[in-house]
C-alpha cells in the first residue's frame, strides 16, 4: 500500500477569509456572529474557515475511520504519523500560526465522532487535563489520572492559559448535529466551580459555533463550553488538537510533542 500523505492532494489550503467551495457558509449562529471576529484573548475563541478543502477532509475522514476505534472518540491520535503530519500542517496555516505560542508543539489530538448511532451531550465545563509523559511531585499539579494508557494531569492555571485548542471539523457542524456552545470571555475567570459556571452563562449567554467543513475553531481550554445531542443524522467528526509551549513548567514533559 502506498504511503498516505496530506501532500497527495497538493496544497488546497484556503487562507483565512478566502472563500472556497463552501462560500455560502454564514458563520456562527445568530445572535452573535460578530463575536468570532474579536481577538482570541477577548472572547476565548475564534473561527478560521476553509483551512482544508473538502477533498482533503474526505481523505482524513477515511484515515480516521481506518484507526479501528469503535467508540465515539479516541485520545491518542498523535501516535499516528499522519496525525503528526497534520499537526505540522495546521501550525503553518497563517490563521492558526499567529495565535500559537512561540515554538508551539502539538501535545494531544482527540477524535470526537458524534453521529445518530454514537450520540451524546456534554454539560458545561472547562478542559482542565492534559497528557504528560510521567507523574511529577509538583504541588501545583493535581487531578492525576490515567486514560488509554496515557498519564493526565490538571496543571496550574498559568499552564492552561498558555494552551490553544485547534478543532478541525471534517464535516459541516451546525446546531443540528451537535456544534459547541461557548460562553464568550469565560476563559478569563480561571478555574470555575459549577455555580460560577452557571452564573457566567446566565450573564454572558452562549454562542453556537457553526463551522463549515474544513474549518477550525480556535479555543482556550478554560473557555466554558458544552454541546447538545445531535438532532440530525449528519455526522460530526472533529479532530481536537491541543498546542502548548515547548517546555511546560513544574517539571512536566508533554507526553507527545510534534
Amino acid at each position: 500500500m502506498a504511503r498516505w500523505s496530506l501532500g497527495d492532494l497538493g496544497d488546497p489550503v484556503h487562507r483565512a477569509g478566502t472563500p472556497g467551495r463552501a462560500s455560502g457558509w454564514r458563520g456562527i449562529s445568530a445572535p452573535a456572529r460578530g463575536a468570532c471576529l474579536a481577538p482570541l484573548d477577548t472572547d476565548g475563541f475564534e473561527i478560521v474557515p476553509y483551512v482544508l478543502a473538502e477533498p482533503e477532509c474526505r481523505v482524513l475522514a477515511e484515515r480516521v475511520g481506518s484507526c479501528g476505534t469503535a467508540r465515539a472518540g479516541a485520545r491518542n491520535l498523535l501516535m499516528h504519523a499522519w496525525c503528526r503530519e497534520l499537526a505540522l500542517r495546521l501550525k503553518r496555516h497563517f490563521g492558526i500560526a499567529r495565535r500559537l505560542p512561540p515554538g508551539a508543539v502539538a501535545v494531544q489530538c482527540t477524535l470526537f465522532d458524534k453521529s445518530a448511532q454514537r450520540n451524546w451531550l456534554v454539560a458545561l465545563h472547562q478542559d482542565l487535563s492534559v497528557p504528560v509523559r510521567e507523574r511529577v511531585g509538583s504541588e501545583g499539579c493535581r487531578g492525576w489520572s490515567q486514560k488509554d494508557g496515557m498519564v493526565f494531569v490538571q496543571p496550574p492555571i498559568r499552564v492552561l492559559e498558555g494552551l490553544l485548542a485547534v478543532r478541525l471539523h471534517l464535516d459541516e457542524c451546525t446546531a443540528g448535529n451537535g456544534a459547541l456552545r461557548v460562553v464568550p470571555g469565560s476563559h478569563r475567570h480561571g478555574r470555575l466551580n459549577p455555580r460560577h459556571m452557571e452564573a457566567l452563562r446566565a450573564a454572558s449567554g452562549e454562542v453556537v459555533c457553526a463551522i463549515p467543513r474544513g474549518g477550525v475553531l480556535l479555543m482556550r481550554p478554560l473557555l466554558l463550553h458544552a454541546s447538545s445531542k445531535a438532532l440530525e443524522a449528519a455526522p460530526r467528526r472533529v479532530l481536537h488538537f491541543v498546542f502548548g509551549g515547548p517546555a511546560p513548567p513544574e517539571g512536566l514533559s508533554w507526553a507527545l510533542d510534534g
